[in-house]
């Protein structure tokens, strides 16, 4: 309102022709007013301008957040093909623009060339004399100036010409002022959709890789950079990328910015680092930081408690971030860390979830199951005692061993289900279980395996890794020379060595032909060195088969 009434003013007292001009005017502030999208308003200024003035050229400068120079450049009138004769845009350090910034007034010259403050034109700039300058007030703060420069008609601009750039630009202050609250509020919305999305993401299930993915890559769309990138801790005190988010991510990934980097402890303390050439800026001390301009180092802090770093940098030479923009990704920051931690610790949720349905099943399979085929056991062994008839008497026994084989592997079961996920890999259960699982092609038929007793967290890994070597020989002794159709291993961590300490027992038995009189022994001595070097033992006796057929090869080690 003040502005239209500063506007009407100037209006008073006009003369004949400056009055003629009134409707043109008028309908150039109706032109200038319409839209909200800035670039599209910035444009359509200087094009109202130069057809109001009678202009060949015009242009506005927008005046960076540090008040030295210009941040963007906007122009009408200069061809492409001029533009890159021109080269770089000016940047209103010097001469008659940088002049303005410092005294925002309006300006008028007849010949620009012959003003001291004239830093002249680089090569392939057209030809301009005539010079018509006016400062672009928003909400009473300079945003910019506007210039014109060289008259159609080879004249100069005029008092009138002077008044009427001065009203529109009033009412060009109004129209930025507009545009600027609407991009505002439509990138604000944006950086909350993006806050939204990557939390929808992340508490969808998604695990830390995907997590951090998400992250750099709606930074990165958000922040209109280049790249987005994660930096989490490393052991060495430093920073290590871990996600990215680039067209052209080759070289990024892994790259460790060390703990004596100037930038690592301000981060690791929750304060934001912001640079405005990461290529010439000495506190980059990485090799990709040449690939980027202006860049943005935000701490991924939640609860006082810093997860790592959320970088943005744009490609070298783009316009640096402004003070809302640096607001809004430090916001999404810390909605990205909160994000993080909610969906770390509802993994956590699920997991203990897992473990106490886990926890369930075991005591269910060893309360009720096992118990019930125990007692099925005794009953089978009391009806064998009382059978007359040799046949049934050795069905029933073969039915208890049976009995006996699947309570030993639901035990084993009960203790898997005991063992977290991350320990399954490299546990003692599963390198067995391999193994077995190896053996059983050239065997022709699977081994059956049994444990005893919480092997993978009782066993040493010395220990552990020596028993493998053991189980491999002896399913090898048995492939070789047994002719096998059965092989029973079992494992047992919970057994009492001959001195009294504990130890764990490998037992292989087989029902093949056994060890000849006469046979060589080189397997068997490799099992007993192997044993002997650990402070344990090994022996072999006999086998599954009838009559003790077949040989049962025992293999002991302390824990």
């Amino acid at each position: 309102m003040d502005a239209a009434t500063e506007a009407t003013r100037s209006l008073r007292g006009l003369s004949s022709e400056l009055t003629a001009r009134v409707p043109q005017l008028l309908e150039a502030m109706r032109t200038v007013g319409a839209g909200l999208d800035l670039h599209v308003t910035l444009d359509r200024i200087v094009e109202t301008a130069a057809e109001l003035a009678d202009a060949r050229y015009a242009a506005i400068g927008i005046i960076g957040d540090t008040r030295e120079g210009l941040s963007d450049f906007v122009t009408y009138g200069v061809t492409p093909q001029q533009h890159e004769r021109i080269g770089a845009l000016p940047d209103g350090h010097k001469g008659l623009l940088g002049a303005l910034i410092h005294d925002p007034k309006p300006l008028r010259l007849d010949d620009l060339t012959k003003d001291a403050r004239s830093a002249g034109f680089p090569p392939g700039h057209p030809p301009m004399r005539t010079f018509l300058g006016v400062p672009i007030r928003v909400q009473g703060d300079i945003f910019g100036n506007l210039y014109l420069t060289e008259k159609r008609d080879g004249g100069v601009f005029s008092e009138e010409d002077l008044h009427m750039v001065r009203v529109l630009a009033t009412e060009a202050g109004i129209a930025i002022g507009n545009a600027r609250l609407h991009a505002a509020t439509r990138q604000r919305e944006r950086w909350i959709d993006g806050s939204v999305a990557v939390t929808t993401e992340l508490l969808a299930g998604s695990d830390v890789d995907d997590a951090l993915a998400v992250v750099a890559e709606q930074a990165r769309k958000l922040a209109d950079s280049a790249a987005g990138i994660v930096l989490l801790p490393d052991e060495e005190g430093g920073l290590e990328i871990v996600a990215v988010s680039a067209d052209d991510p080759a070289g990024i990934m892994g790259t460790q910015i060390p703990t004596d980097s100037p930038v690592v402890e301000q981060l690791l303390a929750g304060e934001p680092v912001f640079v405005d050439d990461s290529a010439t800026d000495p506190r980059m001390v990485t090799d990709i930081a040449q690939r980027f301009g202006p860049s943005m180092m935000l701490p991924l802090k939640s609860g006082g408690r810093v997860l790592g770093t959320l970088a943005t940098p744009r490609s070298r030479g783009a316009r640096p971030f402004t003070g809302a923009e640096r607001t809004l990704a430090t916001q999404f920051a810390a909605q990205a860390a909160l994000a993080l931690v909610l969906a770390d610790a509802q993994r956590d949720r699920e997991r203990l979830a897992v473990y106490e349905d886990r926890d369930r099943i075991a005591r269910d399979l060893h309360d009720l199951v096992i118990q019930r085929l125990f007692a099925t056991g005794m009953m089978l062994e009391s009806a064998q005692r009382r059978t007359i008839v040799p046949d049934v008497a050795q069905g029933v026994g073969k039915a208890v061993d049976e009995l006996d084989v699947t309570i030993q592997e639901i035990r084993t079961a009960i203790f898997a289900l005991q063992q977290g996920p991350a320990e399954a890999p490299s546990g003692l259960r599963t390198r067995v279980l391999r193994e077995i699982g190896t053996a059983a092609v050239p065997l022709g038929f699977q081994p059956s395996a049994g444990f005893v007793g919480p092997v993978d967290s009782r066993v040493g890994e010395l220990t552990g890794k020596n028993l493998i070597a053991a189980l491999r020989e002896a399913l090898s002794n048995a492939f070789r020379h047994a002719q096998a159709s059965r092989i029973e291993v079992v494992v047992d961590a919970t057994v009492r060595l001959s001195d009294g300490t504990d130890g764990v027992r490998l037992t292989v038995a087989d029902d093949g032909i056994g060890i000849p009189e006469n046979g060589r022994r080189s397997g068997l001595r490799n099992l007993a060195n192997r044993a002997e070097s650990l402070g344990g033992s090994s022996t072999y006796g006999p086998g599954l088969g009838e009559g003790g057929t077949g040989t049962t090869v025992v293999w002991e080690a302390p824990l």
